[in-house]
């Protein structure tokens, strides 16, 4: 009965290095991205429409990578094409994106309120958004794929600790690029020098990294795939023969899609939040400003990528004590635990007038964040280890991150609207959305 086998720590880190260069991409853009758009003259109102592009373009993207690349075999492997077109598309779109108010565009409004710059950048978002969930996808498959079942939780450890280190890069570039005299202020309606820099230098090591992987990991052949599917088969039947009641088999795959599903809506709803208000949130707490044209408002966008590598080093930190969580507690309650101490500092952030006082708050976020890049994967490719559809389900499974965070953009500006514009508030209300996802983790049947 063939079996996938034990790999050595270095193998299992090979197959997922290249997902720090992706998410340093992915830091760029969740961290600048509102501020991009409000420096080209997008209104706080407006803001979270320009974010429904992201998550559109996963749930239209993932789930037909996925289901290409079931279906791929050549040379380089099933899923590293994929993951080396998304990055090099990727790499162009990230030398443009930041250029958007430097081409010389119309800053005339031309449709729905937006101008020549803000559509070009528009365009633009949605072209790296695409080709960031073509290159990210994969890397998950490829743990679903190549990693058995008792190594599937130290794998994903290891993709959540790169996927944390590549966000701390990303989100302090822009901060480290203003203290080494790069201008952090530019004109009305351009880009600063720092954050235009911190794309090039990101898309630089996006690439170096993904040929890294392309160059150290061998993915299994479709035979070999076949052989592993077999012997999975045949030991739940044997599990499934030795259980005494019909509870105790393997839960189906519609059910665990749905229960995670419940909880992934209200924790992704949240962090749409998070990315779309914190600049604005920060500036008027701690530095007194809405004026997007101010340097005060600059120094918050900088400040926001720093709060957000203090999330990082939280998610880091919290990730290393959820294995002794777990011998301490159930799965769930450990789940539950990571959400509501999110919760805990989304709703602080309302007291906060101080910047420094902001790490204890994103540290606390950062341990939501690390339950959610973690628990939804381990326990849906569980459930999906030796199915030859892995790719197709996870594509699929990806509409739970993405779902929700569209809602959610939608619904943002009629939100922020009821609580009389206030950013901050925005951010109570994501900690209340953690809240709901904390009790709905109690809905999953392991």
């Amino acid at each position: 009965m063939a079996k996938i086998p034990n790999h050595s720590f270095w193998k299992l880190f090979n197959i997922s290095f290249g997902f720090f260069g992706v998410q340093i991409a992915y830091a760029l853009q969740s961290a600048n991205i509102s501020r991009i758009f409000a420096t080209l003259g997008a209104d706080p109102h407006q803001l979270s429409f320009f974010w429904i592009l992201p998550p559109l373009m996963g749930m239209i993207v993932q789930p037909i990578i996925g289901i290409l690349s079931d279906k791929t075999w050549c040379r380089f492997g099933r899923r590293i094409p994929y993951l080396f077109v998304g990055a090099i598309i990727a790499v162009a779109v990230m030398l443009m994106l930041p250029n958007a108010g430097s081409l010389g565009l119309t800053t005339q409004i031309i449709c729905w309120g937006l101008t020549g710059t803000m559509l070009f950048g528009l365009f633009s978002l949605m072209f790296l958004d695409t080709s960031i969930n073509i290159a990210m996808q994969p890397f998950k498959m490829m743990v679903g794929d190549m990693v058995n079942e008792e190594q599937k939780g130290v794998a994903y450890s290891i993709q959540s600790f790169l996927c944390n280190a590549g966000s701390l890069v990303g989100y302090l570039f822009p901060y480290i690029f203003t203290y080494l005299g790069i201008q952090n202020v530019a004109p009305e309606g351009v880009v600063p020098n720092s954050v235009i820099y911190s794309f090039y230098v990101g898309a630089a090591i996006l690439i170096l990294c993904v040929i890294y992987t392309t160059l150290n990991v061998k993915e299994y052949t479709p035979e070999e795939m076949l052989e592993f599917s077999k012997g999975v088969e045949e030991e739940r039947a044997v599990e499934d023969a030795q259980a005494a009641t019909p509870n105790q088999k393997h839960a189906s795959i519609p059910y665990t899609f749905f229960s995670i599903g419940l909880v992934q809506f209200f924790c992704w709803a949240a962090f749409m939040y998070m990315w779309t208000y914190s600049n604005g949130a920060i500036a008027s707490q701690c530095w007194g400003t809405t004026d997007v044209k101010s340097a005060g408002y600059q120094d918050a966008g900088n400040w926001v990528g720093v709060v957000f590598a203090v999330q990082a080093i939280g998610s880091v930190c919290w990730a290393a004590l959820i294995p002794y969580l777990t011998k301490l507690t159930t799965t769930k309650v450990a789940y539950a635990i990571s959400l509501l101490l999110g919760a805990l500092g989304f709703i602080s952030t309302m007291w906060v007038t101080d910047q420094h006082l902001l790490f204890v708050s994103y540290f606390l976020i950062g341990c939501a964040w690390a339950g959610m890049l973690a628990f939804p994967f381990i326990l849906f490719t569980n459930a999906l280890q030796g199915n030859p559809r892995m790719g197709t389900y996870l594509g699929l499974f990806n509409c739970t991150i993405c779902l929700p965070q569209i809602i959610a953009a939608l619904l943002g500006g009629v939100l922020l609207g009821l609580v009389g514009g206030s950013q901050v508030m925005m951010l109570v209300i994501a900690g209340v959305l953690l809240i709901l996802g904390a009790f709905s983790v109690f809905t999953i049947r392991k």
